[in-house]
């Protein structure tokens, strides 16, 4: 069971909105099931003897009556609203399970508590099977405005209650954090145009992968529009500074043709401009290393930062977890734009679905996750590496998903713990598409016989406790093609071995040689290191003086509009 709590100041629209036939007739037999005052509250729907205009202004002036009676002088955002909806599959509730539903409602987010006989006026309309509407005016009859300090959550709370009580299907407690869920009338309309998602949406998701991948607050703005995406700023009157911003999908207007314009903080929490700085410093161009002649470079770095990442979670300092987690959230959009195959849906899919899971009410300290910002923002500029390094990239990922999932669960995170989860189960999807391949070749390229008995040997001396299992698994031939290949990178394999062991316990791997195969591929080329530390290059030739505009990622191109939502 769903609420969702707003605030306005047009009672009579609304109710117009509640008892008319709706955006596509879908409203059917609207009426009243519960009120301040069930004898007192003339109901639209059920009075075939007057006409429905009529009705809907004496139920607005009854509803709104302790407004009228300030002089006119009506509060800001003065009427509530909180529409309840039951989980899709959930049972049919009856008008009087209905009524009782409001009326807990609005007892728990202080609208109307019980016996309270100077409370706010307020009404439950229903014109649906699955949910109703519940208006209220926030003027109590002493004049007073009521409590409703958290009545969001307080709301939620209620129906989890409800749900328990009634038989309903339990839903997943949020922390406010979440992104505005699309209204009906937005969901109507996307329906209308064919699209499959509403353009509230579809702005998140450019948002999301835009601010992933640039470095400024100006870049941000410059590629949204790239994208043919609208934007306006709003400066500060004294400053000059941009205070705000808004943006609107190409060819989404309202009746009048003029573009609906959507706040940042309206399509998620973290893409305020405020939340946006948190993580957008204006860096120097001269601190975005570019691995300039090493293809390498971004895809080793982004495999260490993550794993830097898992370790964070793993300690006791939350700010600075949640802040990997929400790093990790951008890189995930764009190493699926940067790793090429058929497994780039899963990746898109699973940085969709990690949007929920890299926010929670523990504040991150966005600056201990630096480091895989950068790697992240990196892979945007990163040619296509393909292969070992991104699918020990993948491999990565899907791991510290895991993690993420078990870290939000153990906060009490619920929704957060089910998308962090929904993100694993999509690279881990994408993962075993991408590395079957990689691993039969690696299985079909094993070095000779006494090359591989030699690694056998350096085994049993680096890890003898786990030699036998990790032998017996189906990727052991693949880990011995990728020992040849390090050693060839200048690594010594028995150290290597023992090092990569390290770095996490093997015990819980279902796949120990397939883990140290991708920990291995992971490693940095030795050689390739000490080559690049001989040159000499000069600052001017390591690092471009003009910003040029980052890779935009596949998902974000402006072709892609006519197929929007």
């Amino acid at each position: 069971m769903v609420p969702d709590v707003s605030t306005g100041s047009d009672s009579r629209g609304l109710i117009a909105y509640l008892f008319g036939p709706g955006r596509r007739d879908e409203h059917t037999n609207p009426h009243i099931v519960a009120a301040w005052d069930m004898a007192g509250a003339p109901d639209p729907g059920r009075d075939p003897a007057a006409t429905y205009s009529q009705l809907a202004r004496r139920l607005d002036h009854h509803v709104d009556l302790r407004t009228r009676e300030l002089g006119g002088k009506k509060p800001p955002q003065h009427v509530w609203h909180c529409p309840v909806r039951t989980a899709p599959g959930d049972r049919y509730l009856t008008d009087t399970e209905w009524a009782e539903v409001a009326r807990r409602v609005v007892h728990a987010t202080g609208i109307a508590p019980d016996g309270d006989e100077k409370a706010c006026r307020w009404i439950a309309v229903r014109h649906a099977d699955d949910h109703i509407h519940i208006m209220a005016t926030t003027v109590r009859a002493d004049g007073r405005r009521p409590r409703t300090h958290q009545d969001g959550r307080r709301a939620q709370a209620e129906c989890r209650r409800i749900e328990t009580e009634f038989g309903l299907r339990r839903l997943k407690s949020g922390d406010l954090t979440a992104p505005r869920t699309p209204t009906g009338a937005e969901r109507a309309k996307a329906e209308r145009q064919g699209q499959t998602v509403t353009a509230r949406q579809w702005l998140r998701e450019r948002a999301y992968a835009v601010a992933a991948a640039v470095h400024t607050e100006a870049d941000y703005f410059t590629v949204l529009q790239s994208l043919g995406i609208k934007v306006k700023t709003r400066l500060g009157p004294e400053s000059g500074d941009v205070i705000g911003y808004s943006v609107a999908a190409p060819s989404d207007t309202n009746s009048a043709g003029e573009p609906v314009w959507y706040g940042g903080s309206k399509l998620a929490p973290d893409l305020s401009i405020n939340r946006l700085r948190e993580r957008l410093p204006d860096q120097e161009i001269a601190d975005r290393p570019r691995f300039a002649g090493d293809p390498a470079g971004p895809w080793e770095h982004a495999v260490t930062a993550i794993q830097t990442a898992h370790t964070a979670l793993d300690s006791d300092d939350d700010a600075t977890a949640q802040a990997h987690l929400a790093a990790f959230g951008e890189a995930l959009y764009n190493i699926a734009s940067a790793t090429p195959g058929p497994h780039r849906a899963e990746l898109r899919a699973a940085a969709s679905a990690f949007n929920r899971a890299r926010r929670s009410a523990t504040r991150a300290d966005h600056q201990a996750a630096h480091a895989l910002r950068q790697a992240a923002k990196e892979l945007a500029y990163a040619s296509n590496e393909p292969g070992g390094l991104a699918i020990a990239l993948l491999f990565a990922t899907v791991h510290l998903a895991r993690a993420a999932a078990k870290w939000h669960e153990q906060r009490g995170h619920q929704q957060q713990a089910a998308a962090a989860d929904e993100a694993f189960r999509h690279l881990q999807a994408g993962y075993q598409q991408a590395a079957a391949l990689v691993l039969a070749d690696l299985t079909r390229r094993t070095p000779r016989a006494g090359t591989a008995r030699r690694f056998e040997q350096d085994l049993r001396a680096a890890l003898p406790d786990h030699a036998d299992r990790i032998m017996a698994d189906p990727s052991w031939p693949a880990l011995t093609t990728t020992l040849a290949r390090a050693e060839t990178d200048g690594h010594n394999s028995r150290h290597l071995l023992a090092e990569v062991s390290s770095q996490r316990d093997l015990d819980s791997a279902e796949n120990p040689a397939e883990v140290l195969n991708w920990r291995i591929t992971a490693q940095p080329n030795k050689r390739a290191q000490a080559a690049r530390g001989r040159r000499t290059i000069s600052g001017a030739s390591c690092v471009s003086t003009t910003l040029h505009p980052p890779a935009i990622p596949m998902a974000m191109r402006p072709a892609e509009r006519g197929q929007r939502r």
